[in-house]
């Protein structure tokens, strides 16, 4: 009996002790493969135009936390920083801060590049009262567009012959003054 209770206790022990080896060798090979993952920095590059005819060149590389500005044939070096929301980049002369795509760029506290969006926000209703918010993008030439708080409904600008024409896959917006038309489907879901 003795003796059997030792066979058993012994193969238990060597089955653990098989199990934990192989456990070690899995996190080794894990390790490995997220130290090949990171070798390539994440980069993305933006020019924005300002109303003066300016160009500001970025390049965030999102690995570094940092952003390479171009602007008046100076290249400056910045480092990200905490915002509450959007971006936030800093050195000790420069700041780039901004938003959607409404950015700024200071020098020593003086504003020497700025961009803003040309936004604007309309509620519509109707007689059955539905009611229609929509943000117009301007500059970029899109609306998010809610019905009655729903859902956001993201549309792109589409040349019309008057007033306004908007859509995607599955929505079109339509208007002309202070009359507004969304279209899902191709069936009016709002009409004022």
């Amino acid at each position: 009996m003795i003796k059997k209770t030792l066979t058993i206790t012994m193969l238990t022990l060597l089955f653990l002790s098989a199990c934990k080896e192989s456990t070690n060798q899995e996190n080794t090979e894990i390790k490995e493969t997220e130290t090949v993952e990171n070798v390539a920095d994440a980069i993305i590059k933006t020019t924005t135009i300002n109303e003066d005819g300016e160009t500001l060149e970025v390049v965030f590389n999102t690995t570094k936390s940092t952003a390479t500005v171009s602007f008046n044939t100076e290249t400056i070096e910045l480092i990200s920083q905490k915002p509450a929301s959007g971006i936030w980049y800093k050195n000790s002369q420069y700041e780039l801060r901004g938003k959607g795509n409404a950015i700024e760029l200071t020098k020593e506290g003086n504003v020497i590049f700025k961009h803003e969006e040309d936004q604007v926000s309309i509620e519509a209703k109707n007689d059955r009262g539905d009611v229609l918010n929509m943000t117009f993008n301007n500059t970029a030439g899109t609306v998010k567009a809610y019905l009655n708080g729903g859902e956001q409904i993201d549309l792109v600008e589409e040349k019309a012959a008057s007033g306004i024409w908007y859509k995607n896959e599955l929505y079109e917006l339509s208007g002309k003054g202070d009359s507004y038309t969304l279209l899902k489907d191709g069936d009016a879901i709002f009409k004022n």
